[in-house]
């Protein structure tokens, strides 16, 4: 049986806005500034008011030039502040690891969905998942953060994208996790140049061959600040425009900072189909 963020997804036309909560000191836009569990609940109270569906929350900084952290850091970063998001909201709860034994705690303490930018490939997390039986996001990175910016290659940036995640699909399947929990990212910025990125993004809609919810995360990212000259504070408008095009080639959820801004540009465009005549 679908799980209720599924059937939440699955009766929702529009993309669905999933803000990000990072309780790190090191992100790359907004590191630093919810590492209390005070102040990640009041962020996570004014995504929601903004107009969030999901809050993504993550210990581990998954930047270019990243090293990663302990179980004990990432545990101690992200279970108090799950906690405490599922007792004064009730907006969805994704939690952002590759860990499985973080994947377990952050079940226990309420989460509804697994946001893995490893694809599962840790030891025994397609385990951990397919007991849990959470719906799971997949993400395509070439390499790992600490390197990933060295000079990633693709012959096609895309059919390497599409064939690394269909290849993920198959081994959930393989390990006992249904193909309807699973949703795909192309993985924008993660292991991918400025030429890359773009060229995923113009070919989004290629993504829809795998039949599968597809997760789009480009906010405030390089590609954004290599298109518009802004530094990470002054991205909005750059991200706002790419989640735009995602949403109009067929994504189903957006990861963002910006939820309201992001809500009102989909309102509007949610408008237009009120009024589009079929011929």
């Amino acid at each position: 049986m679908p799980t209720p963020f599924l059937t939440f997804l699955e009766s929702t036309p529009f993309p669905l806005i999933m803000g990000i909560l990072n309780t790190t000191p090191d992100s790359f836009s907004d590191g630093g500034r919810f590492t209390s569990i005070e102040k990640s609940l009041q962020h996570a109270l004014k995504m929601q008011a903004d107009g969030a569906d999901v809050i993504d929350i993550g210990g581990e900084s998954t930047r270019p030039g990243a090293s990663p952290v302990s179980l004990q850091e990432e545990l101690a970063r992200v279970i108090p502040v799950i906690k405490a998001v599922k007792a004064e909201t009730d907006v969805y709860i994704s939690v952002d690891t590759s860990k499985p034994d973080v994947m377990l705690a952050a079940a226990n303490a309420g989460a509804d969905l697994v946001n893995d930018v490893r694809a599962l490939t840790e030891p025994n997390a397609l385990e951990t998942v397919a007991q849990l039986k959470l719906p799971v996001c997949i993400m395509h990175m070439q390499g790992q953060p600490k390197t990933m910016q060295a000079q990633p290659h693709y012959t096609n940036v895309s059919h390497s994208v599409i064939e690394f995640l269909s290849n993920r699909i198959d081994a959930c399947v393989d390990a006992g996790i249904q193909r309807n929990h699973i949703i795909v990212d192309p993985g924008f910025g993660f292991g991918k140049s400025f030429e890359h990125n773009f060229q995923l993004l113009a070919e989004f809609a290629d993504l829809k061959k795998l039949q599968l919810p597809i997760l789009a995360g480009l906010s405030r990212k390089s590609m954004i600040a290599t298109a518009t000259g802004q530094d990470v504070n002054h991205r909005v408008y750059g991200s706002i425009a790419g989640a735009l095009i995602c949403a109009q080639h067929g994504a189903n959820i957006l990861r963002v900072h910006d939820v309201q801004a992001t809500k009102d540009a989909l309102a509007v465009w949610q408008y237009t189909h009120k009024f589009i005549r079929e011929y």
